[in-house]
């Protein structure tokens, strides 16, 4: 709550909302490559089953706990940080869309999330939806933001 109070007003700011969308559109980046890096391993699952390779996969390198919590924290801070730049860009100026939008997705990801996993993980298009979502935000709010800042050199 305390990221949304302090995206809506920084989203009044002049250039700030196309930062915004920028933001969301490495978002959407991550997120693209995420789910094609996914879908690349589940292909390669499939047409490797039942063969034997000589080759055996390098094992990831091992992690420090310090790592661990690191990496957990700004992966916290950065989905959390995301998920109020896509309600904020959707809300604008309406306060209750953004409260609504952010207690729904609270709760979607507290009351289910190993339910969406397990949807994520059978339906990889909505995955996919959910992109496309974040993409049209994310250039929305570079267009305006745009605007914006034309209009306040003019």
């Amino acid at each position: 709550m305390v990221f949304a109070l302090l995206t809506v007003y920084l989203l009044q700011v002049t250039g700030l909302l196309l930062v915004g969308g920028l933001l969301l559109l490495w978002v959407c980046w991550k997120l693209g490559r995420e789910l094609y890096l996914q879908a690349s391993a589940g292909h390669a699952a499939q047409t490797v089953e039942g063969i034997v390779h000589s080759e055996a996969p390098a094992s990831p390198a091992r992690k420090t706990t310090r790592d661990a919590v690191v990496q957990i924290v700004i992966a916290d801070v950065s989905m959390s940080l995301d998920n109020v730049l896509a309600v904020a860009g959707i809300a604008r100026d309406h306060a209750w869309v953004l409260v609504v939008g952010l207690a729904m997705s609270i709760a979607f990801m507290g009351l289910a999330a190993a339910f969406i996993a397990r949807l994520l993980a059978r339906y990889h298009w909505i995955g996919y939806l959910g992109l496309v979502v974040i993409f049209y935000v994310a250039v929305a709010m570079m267009y305006e933001g745009t605007l914006q800042i034309l209009a306040a050199m003019a």
